[in-house]
């Protein structure tokens, strides 16, 4: 009987109640007896009151803003598509997008699908929902933006940028001198025409620059470093004369706009000098955690807003708030990369092409009817391509650039895309643009940012002989130094050979020094300088043969950990190379990975080692003094696992995580100094979801075809393992890696794991 007990429960209880409450709707139909015109009403109109609520329901604005949503995603995806395959910046297929949902095709063609689509009523909704978009992404380029490879570079931008704008703003100003007559609205005055004119022509569309840097794989490189300081510089100074001009509009006088500087410069200050402090506590607090919890990304995020506000009260707009805050997080790349995988991919599919079909609204292609308007607008476009292309470049050759990064420079500062579009929208609210000088300008803006790339093919195509290669470009004017960090002899030329690997074709610019450290307790005064000699002998013997120069530091220490990372934080190091010490998996399958035998460890240590609370780094899977050296060094960092390493033809990449983009760098250098030939192992289909990775990788694919492969794991076998001579991977990933205990691990060569 117990068995049955749920069963006769459920039908009882189910089955009860629906009687009572069928007997409860009979008996009130009974009370209808009383209204028989309503219930013959009811029945007689029943489709035609469903029809009514259907239609209603297409009305309401949630309904609406989700269809255009939709609609939106749709053909920026598509026309995004188009213009990749022409090599075109998806970006510029957004704005397309956007002109052709507007009242220039669609709304031309299509009237009544238009009026319906996006009703007068309905876009205000549009517009502040992209707003949030163009702010989260803002957020993301301050994120990505690597203040590190811009030492000795803000001179340059600073110089760069200003020139940028005050050439263009005095051009446009002189041109507005011949078309205020006929194109400025009435009772607009000449100064703040001439003015709007000059703002629009002078600005630079930093997130779209920021994307086609990003796009062509430039954007860790020091001239990609250099351009979007520039535009950076560029979008602060822009905002700021955008405020003064606001201010004349509004008030006729400068008295307003020095106070919106004044506000603006309190909030920089306050944004470095407190909340920059702040998040980097938190920062530091949260850097080795496996994952950040809802708590500290409410605290982000709300800081994040609060700074947008402040910008958009203050009058310098939402979106300089937003890339301040995003410039000033915490300078732990794992930490970034967090809020980067959460933000980016809603900002830039979701909500970015957004604002482009807002500003496609208020587009009128049809306006501009006639052969001498058309001349007015390719002046136009003639004065912001000489006055932002031509000043960029001059002032970026002045400071001492080559003449191809100088027109590069230039080429992409003449993009003026989204920002273009932002300006030209206040300028048409407050009425200082007419809508056939709008349309004019947003023309000039889909022209100048369409004519990047094919600039940027041109300059390389004209310069190829003459430029610097993208691995030199990544390092400083000052030489790419690697410190050697070895205890003993063979360890020491594993560690030469792979520096050599690294920079083989650069050694004018290159730094090698090789430090060795010695217990206090295991020497004596007497006999230090013949265990130096002995100690750094075979080293500077394998340098002679491989014909690099070597410098040697030689120091006795009590505590070996904290002297190697003090040396490297103190000497302006850009890596450090280390060979992995008596690892913790010394005699298990893992050891046997490392290449370790002679002790086996207690499992709950083994436990102890990844379950504790120190956090990844303190947990990662090392010896002791390993995991010392990965605690402290703030640097780069390359742990070699030597299995009778020897030369670097056949390297393996395994891709797993976002911080695996560090290793992008280090492949572009073994193929450059070594020509080694790299297999890419895009485990999970990692490479293919992720857009930043994505496109550094079809890059390198692009310019060295036959030294490049691309594989998923279920062409991982023995064979290919057995062919590599290294396999190059981050620590996340050699953690990750670790614990899925792979078959294929204890047949790997040489591992080289980065630390970023």
């Amino acid at each position: 009987m117990k068995k049955y007990k749920n069963t006769l429960f459920y039908f009882g209880v189910t089955g009860g109640f629906s009687a009572l409450i069928y007997w409860i709707i009979n008996q009130g139909k009974l009370l209808e007896l009383n209204k028989p015109a309503i219930l013959l009403e009811n029945a007689n109109d029943s489709w035609t009151d469903f029809v009514d609520s259907m239609m209603h329901n297409f009305k309401e604005p949630l309904a609406i803003l989700l269809a255009q949503i939709v609609m939106i995603i749709l053909m920026a995806r598509f026309f995004g598509w188009v213009f990749k395959k022409i090599s075109q910046p998806t970006v510029i297929g957004e704005i397309i997008a956007g002109i052709v949902l507007g009242p220039s095709l669609v709304g031309m063609y299509f009237p009544e699908f238009s009026a319906a689509l996006f009703p007068l009523e309905s876009l205000g909704n549009l517009k502040f929902l992209s707003q949030i978009g163009l702010i989260l992404f803002m957020f993301v380029i301050g994120m990505e933006l690597d203040v590190k490879v811009l030492k000795n570079k803000a001179s340059e931008a600073i110089v760069i940028s200003h020139a940028s704008i005050v050439i263009p703003f005095a051009m446009g100003i002189g041109l507005s001198y011949f078309v205020y007559n006929q194109f400025a609205p009435e009772g607009v005055a000449f100064l703040s025409f001439s003015l709007f004119m000059g703002i629009a022509m002078s600005i630079t569309a930093f997130p779209v620059l920021a994307r086609i840097v990003q796009e062509r794989g430039i954007h860790k490189t020091r001239l990609g470093a250099i351009v979007i300081t520039c535009a950076a510089a560029d979008d602060i100074t822009a905002w700021c004369l955008l405020a003064v001009v606001i201010a004349i509009v509004k008030a006729g006088d400068f008295v307003g706009s020095l106070y919106v500087i004044s506000l603006a410069f309190v909030y920089v200050l306050a944004m470095i000098f407190i909340v920059k402090p702040f998040l980097k506590r938190i920062g530091d607090l949260y850097a080795e955690k496996e994952n950040i919890g809802k708590p500290v990304m409410a605290i982000f995020f709300l800081i994040l807003i609060l700074s947008s506000y402040a910008t958009e009260v203050i009058g310098i707009h939402a979106l300089f708030g937003a890339f301040m805050m995003g410039a000033i997080m915490p300078d732990i790349s794992k930490f970034r990369m967090i809020f980067i995988e959460k933000v980016e991919d809603v900002s830039v599919i979701l909500l970015l092409p957004l604002f482009f079909v807002f500003t496609g609204l208020n587009t009128q292609v049809g306006l501009i009817n006639d052969i001498y308007l058309w001349k007015v607008t390719g002046a136009i476009i003639a004065v912001a391509v000489i006055g932002k292309f031509i000043g960029s470049a001059l002032a970026a050759k002045f400071v001492g650039q080559n003449w191809h990064d100088s027109l590069t420079i230039g080429a992409l500062m003449n993009t003026r895309g989204l920002m273009e579009l932002i300006v030209l929208n206040i300028g048409l609210e407050l009425g200082v643009l007419t809508s056939e000088v709008f349309t004019m300008m947003v023309i000039m803006a889909l022209v100048t940012t369409f004519m990047t790339g094919p600039a940027l093919d041109v300059l390389d195509f004209l310069f190829k002989n003459k430029r610097d290669s993208e691995v030199e470009e990544l390092l400083d004017d000052d030489k790419y130094r690697i410190l050697i960090s070895f205890g003993n002899n063979e360890k020491g030329k594993s560690l030469l050979r792979l520096a050599n690997s690294l920079t083989k074709k650069q050694k004018k610019s290159t730094a090698i020094t090789a430090m060795h450290l010695s217990q206090s307790d295991e020497l004596h005064s007497f006999n230090m300088e013949e265990i130096e000699k002995e100690s750094f002998e075979p080293i500077l013997d394998e340098s002679d043969q491989l014909g690099i120069k070597v410098t040697s530091i030689f120091k006795v220490t009590s505590d070996i950990e904290t002297e190697i990372a003090e040396v490297t934080n103190q000497g302006d190091y850009d890596l450090l190379l280390v060979g992995l010490g008596k690892s913790i998996f010394e005699g298990t399958l893992l050891g046997k990975v490392i290449g370790f035998t002679t002790r086996i460890i207690n499992p709950d240590r083994l436990i102890d080692k990844f379950k504790g609370k120190e956090g990844l780094f303190e947990n990662s899977p090392f010896d002791e003094r390993t995991r010392q050296i990965v605690a402290k060094t703030k640097k780069p960092l390359g742990i070699l696992i030597d299995k009778e390493f020897q030369e670097v033809n056949q390297v393996l990449v395994p891709i797993l995580k976002s911080d695996d983009s560090v290793l992008i760098d280090f492949v572009q250098k073994l193929i450059y100094n070594n020509n080694s030939k790299i297999t890419l192992l895009d485990m999970k289909s990692y490479v293919k979801n992720n857009f930043v990775l994505q496109s550094a990788i079809v890059t390198l694919l692009q310019k060295y075809p036959n030294n490049m492969a691309v594989i998923n794991e279920k062409e991982m076998n023995a064979n290919l393992l057995q062919q590599q001579d290294l396999m190059l991977i981050s620590l996340e990933s050699w953690k990750t890696i670790l614990d899925s205990d792979s078959d294929w691990l204890a047949q790997v060569p040489s591992v080289l794991i980065i630390k970023p």
